[in-house]
């Protein structure tokens, strides 16, 4: 079982000296990962269904991985998610695939279609469109990472005689895990991820959505180059022992505990001791 962080960017972790001293140490102690949050917005006053308060900081996921990597040698990073629905796919390729390059291939890429609606009018993007315009972004960013003469065409984002230089370190682009329960998500996970990413998930609710997933995989006709699908989850509260082998008899083979878990004040303790408990035991 693998685990990782996620949240690396946020609170008072979106402080770099604060998230670099965390991100060296969480290595030092054998974490699999990192995992950023993202919202580019969030509505004030707090409006359901926004997850946190209009102040929460939030740092800019690419531009702070690229930071982290420049202080880190094995650790993987990854976006916990980046919403592709609210960018331009174009510019996102540049952005991932230079990421990717800067952590030489430690990037773990999560993706989703978002649920903010209030996030979605701010940046001026329809909302109601944000699982097809996901579908065509994925699709799209492949087409500027792989191939030699890249050209893609569908409803929203076409482009044809151009070209997108440096290309990431794998053809493809780097492991895509898509984030989301719903069946567009899903679907999407098996015909387009690497992975699936299931966020502040009990081992029932767990369990009730990987098989869903697994009925996806049967309905729906997946890649073979994209292999098994790694399943990582972030529980809800602080992971034990006992709740990772529960997780892990799922089939899960990431576990991400939140950082927000544990106070600033005893974080590097409190990773020792989840690292004592679930990695070097």
């Amino acid at each position: 079982m693998n685990i990782g962080l996620f949240g690396i960017n946020m609170n008072y972790l979106a402080q770099p000296k604060q998230a670099a001293i965390i991100a060296q140490h969480a290595e030092a102690l054998g974490f699999e990962s990192l995992w950023t949050g993202e919202h580019v917005v969030l509505p004030d006053p707090r409006q359901a269904p926004s997850p946190a308060d209009p102040d929460t900081p939030m740092a800019h996921p690419p531009a702070f991985l690229a930071y982290l990597a420049a202080l880190t040698s094995t650790i993987k990073l990854g976006t916990g998610i980046t919403l592709i629905a609210q960018r331009n796919p174009v510019v996102l390729a540049k952005e991932i695939g230079t990421l990717d390059l800067i952590t030489e291939g430690r990037l773990l890429f999560g993706v989703g279609a978002g649920y903010l609606h209030q996030e979605f009018e701010a940046l001026g993007v329809d909302f109601d469109s944000r699982g097809p315009r996901t579908d065509e972004s994925i699709d799209a960013m492949r087409a500027l990472w792989r191939d030699a003469k890249p050209s893609f065409q569908g409803k929203y984002y076409q482009f044809d005689g151009i070209q997108a230089q440096p290309r990431p370190t794998r053809p493809e682009g780097p492991p895509l895990h898509v984030g989301g329960a719903s069946p567009a998500a899903l679907r999407r996970t098996v015909t387009k991820g690497h992975g699936w990413y299931g966020f502040a998930m009990d081992v029932a609710t767990a369990g009730k959505t990987i098989a869903r997933l697994r009925a996806a995989e049967a309905r729906y006709e997946r890649p073979d180059w994209l292999g098994e699908i790694e399943i990582s989850i972030t529980p809800p509260k602080p992971p034990t022992k006992a709740m990772v082998e529960d997780y892990q008899a799922l089939g899960v083979s990431r576990v991400i505990p939140m950082l927000g878990f544990y106070p600033q004040v005893s974080l590097m303790f409190d990773l020792e001791k989840l690292a004592a408990e679930l990695i070097q035991g």
